[in-house]
């Protein structure tokens, strides 16, 4: 079980992030980013998991700086207000709250080299932080939601990637999956037979042995890259 901390950003902005640590001396920092849920009892899940797994890792409030507190479910009305609480920090000018990712990678830094996983909107900012943030030495995002786009694919990334996307994802179209991986032939891209957030046991979608596998994959993707 992890604990909640307070973090600084560059910019003096202070926030929240959750905090699991490993038994014993950890292999490397690992930064969980949130779907639109915010910092919620699956998020928290997902770090306790991978800090089982040796990483020290942080699973910053990436609403705080318009809307502190967030901790959704998965109905209708909880996705209603997490789209109105991603659209808020969207909105803010760059670079926005990749100052608070940056931050938490400098905080998991403590443990060595720093790898960095997210879901859905959190998946769009993992992207976005192997191309634009530093201190990283590996990304994986998934079902990043946007990062497929023209605008998100003109990104560079500047350390190993690998993508995870369910093929019955209403919001990332196949199509934009496919243009994606032809624009990275250095990003490892894989596509599972399922639908978005599959990886999230606390919802509908949720497909085990799909997110069996691309844990497996990304626990080995991040053994060799953080090593």
């Amino acid at each position: 079980m992890g604990s909640f901390v307070e973090l600084q950003s560059a910019d003096g902005f202070r926030f929240p992030a959750y905090v699991a640590h490993p038994t014993g001396k950890p292999r490397a920092g690992l930064v969980v980013l949130q779907e639109i849920f915010g910092v919620n009892a699956h998020i928290r899940e997902v770090a306790d998991g991978y800090a089982a797994e040796g990483y020290l890792v942080v699973a910053p409030a990436t609403f705080h700086r318009t809307q502190a507190g967030v901790d959704l479910g998965y109905t209708q009305e909880d996705m209603t207000a997490g789209f109105g609480y991603k659209t808020a920090i969207e909105a803010l000018p760059a670079p926005g709250v990749l100052r608070d990712s940056q931050a938490a990678i400098g905080h998991a830094a403590q443990a060595g080299k720093v790898g960095i996983t997210g879901y859905c909107w959190g998946g769009l900012l993992s992207w976005r932080s192997a191309c634009l943030a530093s201190g990283l030495s590996a990304a994986a995002p998934y079902y990043g939601g946007g990062m497929t786009s023209a605008e998100e694919s003109a990104r560079t990334p500047t350390v190993p990637v690998m993508a995870h996307f369910g093929d019955q994802d209403h919001w990332i179209p196949m199509d934009t999956v496919e243009a994606f991986r032809a624009a990275h032939p250095e990003v490892t891209v894989h596509v599972y037979p399922a639908n978005h957030g599959f990886n999230c046991d606390h919802r509908g979608s949720y497909d085990a042995a799909s997110a069996k596998l691309a844990r497996d994959r990304t626990l080995a993707f991040f053994a060799e890259h953080l090593a």
